[in-house]
């Protein structure tokens, strides 16, 4: 009689995991490695399930969670998977006994009466201190009828305000122009998160990393702007003081370039 393997023994392996949906989202190894600050060497070795350069357990889940979220996946099941391969989570340290506390424990002090009798005792002055101090400032002076009389006497002339112009409200077109003699390109990510990558026309890195859903970034460059999308469908953008109307699917990757003028994807 032979018996079957468990669910749990045909999981793919976390490295697997990662890599193929790295490849999915069509990332580069250093794509990833840029965005999440985790070293080219340290992310092969994880993808070929090799943890030991992660500089122990702590660090490889942390390293984990980080590649997942970087690739657009859920963390919490890899992380569960290397608890279930490597041995659990470390079991926290017991408390130490009950009667170690009490044993240390210092012996009640005896009530100090004299300084309480002290502590009543100023109260008991402040509280007439102030009761005196009040029943003087509610008596009327005749200094302050007097100037109350000539107060009253005195009728203020009005002053006429002129009503200010309202300010116009920026349009859209307003908000999202750009100069002309310069490519400028905004992102927004409005459909969720997405994970992004902004080059000049030297090919200088200007951004790298994941926009969260809620944030923008804009781009400025006298002759090109070069973009990748992990997630096109998420981003909605503006170039050249213009929004782009190309509708992407959610989780397309999308490569980009655009100039000055009027916007054409590259």
């Amino acid at each position: 009689m032979s018996i079957g393997n468990s669910p749990e023994d045909d999981r793919p392996s976390i490295g697997r995991v990662l890599q193929q949906t790295r490849i999915a989202a069509g990332l580069t190894v250093e794509e990833v490695s840029g965005s999440t600050r985790v070293r080219i060497p340290i992310v092969h070795a994880i993808e070929e399930d090799d943890f030991s350069r992660c500089g122990g357990d702590v660090y490889a889940r942390g390293h984990i969670r980080t590649l997942a979220r970087a690739v657009g996946i859920d963390p919490d099941p890899l992380v569960a998977q290397y608890d279930d391969e490597h041995g659990g989570r470390p079991v926290p340290t017991p408390a130490a006994p009950l009667f170690e506390a009490e044993r240390i424990r210092s012996e009640p002090r005896r009530p100090n009466w004299t300084a309480a009798m002290v502590a009543a005792i100023v109260v008991v002055v402040g509280f007439v201190g102030f009761t005196l101090f009040s029943s003087e400032d509610e008596r009327p002076s005749t200094a302050q009828v007097a100037e109350g009389s000539t107060a009253d006497k005195t009728t203020p002339k009005p002053t006429t305000t002129k009503p200010s112009d309202p300010k116009p409200v920026p349009s859209e077109s307003a908000i999202a122009a750009a100069p002309r003699d310069k490519v400028t390109v905004k992102l927004s990510a409005v459909q969720g998160k997405s994970w992004i990558s902004a080059k000049d026309h030297n090919g200088r890195l200007l951004f790298d990393g994941l926009l969260l859903q809620g944030q923008s970034k804009t781009f400025q460059d006298k002759e090109r702007i070069d973009l990748v999308l992990g997630d096109a469908g998420a981003i909605e953008l503006f170039v050249n003081g213009k929004k782009v109307q190309d509708r992407f699917e959610p989780g397309q990757v999308e490569r980009l370039s655009y100039t000055k003028g009027d916007p054409e994807a590259g």
